[in-house]
């Protein structure tokens, strides 16, 4: 059922994308612009924001589907109390873990040397 949800939810976001994109851009932003007619001070709503309304409601209402099904599926404690108990003594150095892991046939002792 989540998964269901999850793919509706991105779906939607797509397609609430989209639509935002196809609108026509009036300019002057936060809703200042022409449009509407001669008596009204609204713009007049087109297919287009209408569909917008309803991808956004369809949106919020799967968020907060998804947010319902975390949860109910949360275990009820805290991720800190999921760290391991046991805390590392020094820190590594920068870059240790990139180093290859040391071969047991290798030894730090020198060769010896031939007079």
């Amino acid at each position: 059922m989540e998964n269901v949800v999850l793919i509706v939810h991105l779906v939607l976001a797509l397609c609430l994308v989209g639509v935002v994109l196809l609108q026509r851009s009036e300019g002057g932003g936060l809703g200042m612009g022409g449009g509407g007619g001669a008596m009204t001070g609204r713009p007049a709503t087109t297919a287009l924001a209408k569909l917008t309304w309803l991808f956004a409601a369809c949106f919020i209402a799967t968020s907060v589907a998804l947010t319902i099904f975390a949860a109910r599926d949360a275990a009820g404690t805290s991720v800190i109390d999921s760290l391991p108990a046991e805390v590392p003594s020094a820190p590594l150095a920068p870059g240790a873990d990139l180093l290859p892991p040391a071969s047991p046939d290798t030894t730090d002792t020198p060769a010896p040397r031939v007079d």
